[in-house]
């Protein structure tokens, strides 16, 4: 007998499908949300900034800089030159203005390794102080970026590579095999197919960026490591959440790296340039602390990125714990005696094949 439409419409959109459907709409509308939200409207926050001038005159421009409409600028009295050039290089501040008061022109220092876009914020702020009160600024560029990175964004979007295909890889691995690893063994089993990936997605990252495009002037042997922690540290985090929540594990995933994490990176903006809440969370993501370390190996010989590399170990060594522990659980569930007289299938007196 040949069945009604709405007989058909009725198997084939079940309640978990519909919940699917849902489930990606809200993705699709936190993604818009996101991205608009954090890179609509850029405006400097209290980038941190050196002042170097005579004692009198430094306290003066400080407190000038300090008291700007809407806070751009967290500024600091510098002893010297010396010292703005080693603290830019350190990522301590972001750039510093040395005042000449005897000379008409001062000098900006500003690093275009940590973003061209903030720091062409800062010169054209500054220099519009500084035509306020009749005098001109020279920029110097302390740690620029490369010809061959286009506005600096190069590091991030090798970062946000690495990390689209550790969370693609960890989903197929799920997709593949089920979302939940049935016992420790194939949880250990996806866990070191990942450092595998880790290890060649790594290289031919860094190699691309490097020797091949020439894109950015950091050695190949530091990208790599770090590639292949950031891949990891993403699909650890990724295979723990289908651990945990199974095939809705992988739209958390989407959720944390790419609608959190990518906008919040300081790639497309630097972070001194996002609205607070990006910037409260971008250094904690990996796409952030991908992107910083990125750029600390290329344009500021490794200084200053202890931190976030202790936040990709972080992803990493939780990830692979939560993935372990588990598996761990579902294995131990999986092997209680069910009700006396229950089948394989855990019903009173079916006769199902095991789960």
């Amino acid at each position: 007998m040949r069945r009604s439409t709405l007989s058909e419409v009725k198997d084939a959109v079940t309640p978990r499908a519909t919940l699917l459907v849902i489930g990606v709409i809200a993705l699709q509308l936190l993604f818009v949300a996101s991205y608009v939200g954090a890179l609509h409207e850029p405006r400097l926050r209290d980038v941190p900034f050196g002042v170097v001038a005579p004692r009198t005159v430094a306290a003066q421009t400080v407190t000038r800089l300090d008291g700007l409409p809407g806070s751009p600028l967290d500024p600091r009295a510098l002893p010297d030159e010396g010292t703005a050039r080693e603290q830019i290089e350190n990522r301590d501040i972001y750039a510093a203005l040395v005042v000449r008061p005897g000379d008409k022109a001062d000098t900006l220092l500003v690093a275009s390794g940590g973003g061209k876009a903030l720091s062409g914020a800062l010169t054209a702020l500054t220099a519009t102080l500084d035509e306020a009160q009749g005098r001109t600024v020279r920029t110097v560029d302390v740690a620029s970026a490369s010809p061959h990175d286009f506005n600096g964004l190069s590091s991030f979007y090798l970062v946000i590579g690495w990390c689209v295909g550790a969370y693609l890889c960890a989903s197929i691995l799920a997709i593949s095999a089920g979302a939940r690893p049935a016992n420790p063994v194939r949880a250990a089993t996806r866990l070191g197919t990942m450092a595998l990936v880790s290890v060649v997605g790594g290289l031919g990252g860094a190699v691309i960026v490097g020797p091949v495009l020439g894109a950015l002037p950091g050695g190949v042997p530091a990208l790599w490591g770090l590639g292949a922690l950031l891949i990891f540290a993403v699909g650890a985090a990724t295979l723990a959440l289908q651990g945990l929540f199974g095939v809705i594990g992988i739209g958390l995933a989407i959720l944390l790296i790419v609608i959190a994490g990518n906008p919040s990176a300081g790639g497309a903006l630097p972070t001194p340039l996002l609205p607070p809440f990006w910037q409260a969370i971008g250094p904690a993501l990996p796409p952030g602390a991908g992107t910083w370390v990125a750029r600390s190996i290329s344009y500021f010989d490794g200084n200053g990125m202890t931190s976030a590399l202790l936040v990709l170990s972080a992803w990493a060594v939780a990830g692979a714990l939560v993935t372990m522990l588990a598996a761990v659980l579902r294995q131990r569930r999986g092997a209680e005696p069910g009700p006396v007289g229950a089948g394989a299938d855990g019903a009173t007196g079916g006769s199902g094949p095991a789960a």
